[in-house]
């Protein structure tokens, strides 16, 4: 199957829910988004691969058939541009930085730890022990 259609990276990231999801192998772009309900592995594995950009290596490492292989084919829409490798795959990115949804939307992961983490447990803390404090010193002080 010949496809001449070219999708930025940009583009590709845009489509990644249950409504529109779009895969990344190899350099080339699919379309999943009929295929999410049947995929053996469910639709999560799928959403989080096309999350995460290119899904060339875990697509690899799943270790598929070649009947799923041809299945692809039939999902084919484009290739990424700015891809240099072979159709079967190989190659990379011209671009020194890999291709992911979260560097093309310039987007930073979430810190692991901030103030915020530290401080609350804390106060709850704090707060339990006022009320354990108040409930039993001030009611046997009534009584």
């Amino acid at each position: 199957m010949r496809v001449s259609q070219k999708y930025s990276p940009s583009q590709i990231s845009l489509h990644t829910t249950k409504k529109d999801c779009w895969l990344i192998i190899h350099g080339k772009v699919y379309d999943v988004t009929n295929f999410l309900e049947d995929h053996p592995g469910g639709d999560d594995v799928l959403l989080h691969a096309s999350a995460n950009g290119d899904a060339s290596q875990k697509f690899d490492e799943v270790g598929h058939s070649s009947t799923a292989a041809s299945l692809m084919e039939g999902y084919l829409i484009g290739v990424v541009e700015g891809y240099e490798g072979t159709a079967g795959g190989g190659g990379g990115p011209k671009r020194k930085e890999a291709v992911t949804a979260r560097t093309v939307q310039g987007r930073k992961p979430p810190s692991s730890s901030s103030f915020l983490d530290l401080v609350l447990p804390v106060l709850i803390l704090g707060l339990a022990f006022g009320a354990w404090y108040y409930l039993n010193f001030n009611s046997k002080a009534k009584a």
